[in-house]
């Protein structure tokens, strides 16, 4: 665990804030989320790599991955894909990421029986650090109710620990 822990909170009923320190400066930290050579060395929870990641880092472009279970601990999980696809909405470097985010299939068709989230990422500059800022949006409070109960604090704690180790090993 690092010692820049996650802090989250509930504000409404349907937005979910996380906010962890990184110990890298704001521009690296930045870049970790718009190059996909990065991002495949730390997207996702402990267990699961990232085989296909297409970033069209550009306001209006998309971002389409799947995440694969590779970890044969992890029981059931194992040889499991899933997809993501992510549209950019806004991009200010290094400052802000908005996005959609949907579950999608390998085709990039968005799984409408699952929420999609409307995703800000603010990255503030603390000099050698970084306050990494995650402000997800839901359309209802149930939707934001049935992510938390497939366990995504506890994968998106996992991913941003990968995000921490693959930032001190690029360093």
């Amino acid at each position: 665990m690092s010692k820049n822990a996650m802090v989250s909170r509930v504000e409404s009923d349907r937005v979910l804030v996380l906010e962890r320190i990184f110990d890298a400066p704001r521009d690296l930290v930045f870049k970790m989320f718009k190059d996909p050579n990065h991002l495949k060395r730390w997207w996702g929870p402990r267990g699961w790599e990232l085989p296909i990641c297409n970033v069209d880092f550009r306001p209006g472009g998309v971002w389409h991955y799947c995440m694969k279970c590779v970890d044969q601990n992890l029981g059931e999980y194992y040889g499991m894909e899933s997809w993501g696809k992510s549209i950019y909405k806004e991009i200010i470097e290094p400052e802000k990421i908005v996005y959609i985010d949907f579950f999608s299939d390998a085709e990039g068709n968005s799984n409408d029986a699952m929420p999609s989230t409307d995703i800000t990422l603010e990255f503030i500059d603390l000099g050698e650090k970084t306050k990494l800022i995650n402000r997800a949006e839901y359309a209802s409070a149930e939707s934001l109710k049935t992510v938390m109960d497939m366990g995504m604090l506890q994968g998106i704690t996992e991913t941003w620990d990968r995000l921490e180790e693959a930032l001190k090993q690029i360093q």
